[in-house]
């Protein structure tokens, strides 16, 4: 008896138990070759429906068949040299136009720059990549100094050796109830580790001494110089008391004026020797920040000048400080 309830399109175990491995074998075949230059009908990453070039979803191109000789040329072009016209635009502002970049992003203009950290982190691996593949030599505890004041120099030496000798084997401190305490004992008691670094650095040569001073530097002073940014903006913040300016935008003009900075002093060491044009570099190096800070800032001369003052001593000292360390992290590790 034939029953009208069964389906047309029903199948039995056995058929069903043989379509399943074709299905999956099916899905497990690459996608057929199609147009390459056609739009798909759906995003061949997020699988959205398109319509158009780029992906309403993911953003991706549509049309993602392999690129010419000339579509990576032009990709080259466009994205990495031109940047839209972003680059070229970032730079002529910042380099020539003191503040005029920091003042296009905090009018909203931003879209057209390239964004003021990642402006900064690259100027600042440029230009460190830039004294170390050039040789720079940082410090050298080494160096040839000229008859007579090389005599003078190594009596001056000699004598100060002798009296840290002196010191460390002899010197005393006060501890906490009032008895006398060995010096060396002191610092190693307080820190075993940066006794047995100093230690270990002041057997080193006069030429490897320099080396770790100059790895430290390396290694640790673009840590070290963004690690200032900060410190300079709040230096600004408290400079210009009483502004409305908000800590972010005191930030915003540190990076700016920090990445202007490496530009001039990576020019600087392009120039194979002092010439008129190394002192014009320097004479605009100098004179870049004041006018930038009266272009943001706004405020008289005088009181920028008076500003300008405070903050180079600032930050001068702090810079300073974060060499040292840098060293000081090049000594700790040096063996």
């Amino acid at each position: 008896m034939n029953s009208g309830n069964i389906p047309a399109c029903a199948v039995s175990p056995e058929e069903n138990s043989a379509v399943k491995p074709e299905l999956a074998q099916q899905q497990d075949r690459p996608p057929e070759p199609h147009d390459q230059h056609a739009a798909p009908a759906n995003c061949l990453n997020c699988n959205a429906g398109i319509s158009g070039n780029y992906c309403h979803n993911c953003g991706q191109e549509t049309r993602t068949h392999a690129p010419s000789f000339m579509e990576f040329a032009h990709e080259f072009v466009g994205h990495y040299v031109a940047l839209e016209g972003r680059l070229w635009g970032t730079f002529t502002r910042l380099l020539f136009r003191p503040g005029a970049l920091t003042n296009e992003y905090l009018a909203g203009r931003r879209k057209r720059y390239v964004e003021p950290l990642r402006l900064y982190l690259t100027l600042s691996i440029l230009f460190f990549a830039l004294l170390k593949f050039t040789n720079t030599e940082v410090i050298n505890l080494d160096a040839k100094t000229p008859q007579p004041a090389a005599e003078v120099a190594q009596a001056v030496k000699q004598e100060a050796q002798g009296i840290r000798r002196e010191i460390i084997a002899n010197g005393t401190v006060k501890d906490k109830e009032g008895r006398d305490v060995m010096l060396q004992e002191t610092v190693r008691s307080k820190s075993p580790r940066m006794a047995d670094a100093i230690e270990n650095f002041d057997k080193l040569p006069a030429e490897r001494k320099g080396q770790a001073l100059s790895d430290g530097f390396f290694r640790y002073g673009p840590y070290a110089m963004f690690a200032l940014m900060p410190l300079f903006a709040l230096y600004l913040k408290v400079l210009y008391l009483g502004s409305g300016r908000r800590y972010g935008e005191h930030l915003l003009f540190a990076l700016h004026t920090s990445s202007f900075a490496f530009v001039m002093f990576a020019a600087i060491k392009l120039i194979p020797e002092d010439n008129f044009f190394t002192f014009v570099l320097l004479c605009w190096l100098v004179g870049y920040l004041p006018w930038a800070m009266r272009r943001v800032y706004g405020g008289s001369r005088s009181a920028t000048a008076l500003r300008w003052t405070v903050l180079m001593m600032a930050h001068g000292i702090s810079l300073a400080i974060a060499i040292t360390v840098a060293m000081g992290a090049g000594v700790a590790t040096a063996h």
